[in-house]
């Protein structure tokens, strides 16, 4: 059977399979798919800016961002558009190709989204993608951002059904997967992933990537993100996940969704070059570039171009 087959149907115990299989194994199959839909030298780079933060009514448990979380946060709000247009290019200058722009929200408020437009429009025009995380979104709001011309909506399920309760007791899974039915509906693509290292076994790992595979269609940006610790929030101290555990969750993502772009997210900046490298060769082809992902660290931008003159990897 072909690595690559495009399916929305798979088990637990198909996926369980995979993460079972030989390390080798496992990433020669996923490199083998990652090369029949993509170049395999060349790597997505995006930038991520945090127009309003915190004070967000939301009780995440890794998110230094809630209000009922005790993480030092500088607060600010709604950003002006202009200070928005320059970060993005900056951004742009700097090898991103789609600027991404977070609001610690639960959801919009209608007044709020008319600027939020005004910006993807006036990066739009600097010649960039665009993508929002905005929280939940209605179905007319939805239409908006796509009336914009927003290319990208992210909002991630964060885990598996079956550990969310332990995570997020704020708002439902089936909040989450009703958000992307509007952004599809919408006609935006849709990114969406999860985070690991947040105490979950494998079995929730399999849950999380059951559910982004078994959208239709896949997610077209699957970010893999490994938890910052943050301290002031009830995760500060998890324990560390394998380094080996994250490569296969990746090679997992990539066979399940071979078209998608798999990219690494939050946590990069304390990953070695070893372990980056593992990723791109399991089928990781899109990062963040820039030196803060919200309100978190995120890996230097010359250690990153350092780190793919070394590999042979091409921004994009």
């Amino acid at each position: 059977m072909s690595g690559a087959v495009l399916r929305h149907d798979w088990r637990d115990e198909e996926i369980a399979a995979l993460y079972e299989l030989p390390f080798n194994d496992l990433l020669f199959r996923a490199q083998s798919v990652h090369r029949e839909h993509f170049d395999p030298n060349r790597v997505q780079v995006s930038s991520l800016l945090s127009i309003k933060t915190g004070r967000c009514p939301e009780d995440c448990a890794y998110c230094p961002q809630s209000v009922r979380h005790e993480a030092p946060v500088e607060e600010h709000p709604l950003m002006d558009v202009e200070e928005v247009v320059a970060a993005a290019r900056k951004a742009r200058d700097g090898g991103a190709s789609r600027f991404c722009m977070g609001a610690a929200w639960r959801s919009p408020r209608d007044r709020d989204l008319e600027r939020v437009a005004e910006m993807v429009r006036r990066v739009k025009a600097l010649g960039l993608e665009t993508c929002l995380t905005l929280g939940m979104l209605r179905e007319d709001q939805a239409r908006r951002l796509a009336e914009a011309g927003l290319d990208y909506y992210n909002h991630n399920l964060d885990t598996s059904p079956e550990f969310y309760g332990e995570i997020i007791s704020t708002r439902t899974y089936e909040d989450r997967l009703r958000t992307l039915d509007h952004v599809r509906a919408a006609g935006i693509r849709v990114c969406c992933g999860g985070i690991l290292g947040m105490g979950e076994d494998r079995g929730h790992r399999v849950g999380l990537l059951r559910e982004l595979a078994n959208q239709d269609p896949h997610p077209e940006s699957v970010p893999i993100n490994l938890l910052v610790r943050v301290e002031g929030t009830p995760l500060a101290g998890a324990g560390d996940l394998d380094p080996i555990e994250f490569v296969r969750t990746v090679a997992v993502a990539r066979v399940l969704m071979p078209r998608s772009h798999v990219r690494l997210s939050a946590g990069r900046e304390s990953m070695s070059d070893e372990l980056q490298a593992l990723c791109f060769l399991a089928g990781a082809n899109s990062i963040f570039y820039g030196e803060k992902l919200l309100t978190t660290p995120n890996a230097d931008t010359q250690r990153d171009r350092a780190l793919f003159r070394r590999l042979g990897l091409t921004a994009c």
